[in-house]
């Protein structure tokens, strides 16, 4: 009985489907809200969860990029999502970018991350990929470490400014 207790709360890690797409908004809104911490420019706005589901619904019937979600005992605890790029001038040619990854912090430094992003890497592999790259606030010193461990390193650096005042 022990051994089935603790294979229940083993991670699986699968693709998104629409019957995820509440439970994974919710995690993309804690994303946006963490990404807010390190900017002011990352401020979420008050739609944001509608926002968020239409756009997991989107990306799941697309399937032209990858969503996954990590489930343990029923429950969604970690997402991403990623798509192909087109790198027009360079080669290699195409591209996966991870744009959304967030893991409840009660399921994190369990080799979940690790896996995840192992398995995205695999999913844009399969797709056409042939370099990923992983797209964050720039500030967020934890998710740099956590791309580094895994083998990223940094490749552009984008600068902003807002155009007015409002």
């Amino acid at each position: 009985m022990r051994a089935e207790v603790s294979k229940l709360s083993i991670p699986v890690i699968r693709p998104a489907q629409g019957r995820d797409i509440d439970s994974a908004a919710q995690l993309v809104v804690r994303l946006k809200r963490l990404n807010s911490e390190f900017d002011p420019m990352f401020t979420v706005r008050d739609d944001c969860l509608e926002t968020a589901k239409q756009y997991l619904q989107e990306a799941i019937a697309d399937q032209s990029g990858v969503v996954l979600v990590a489930e343990v005992k029923g429950k969604i605890v970690g997402l991403v999502k990623a798509d192909l790029k087109d790198r027009r001038f360079y080669e290699p040619k195409t591209a996966g970018a991870i744009v959304d990854f967030y893991i409840l912090p009660e399921h994190r430094r369990r080799k979940l991350g690790e896996n995840l992003i192992q398995t995205t890497i695999e999913k844009l592999k399969q797709k056409g990929a042939q370099i990923v790259t992983a797209e964050f606030p720039s500030q967020n010193v934890i998710a740099t470490n956590f791309y580094e461990k895994n083998g990223f390193r940094r490749l552009v650096c984008i600068y902003a400014a807002k155009s007015s005042e409002e």
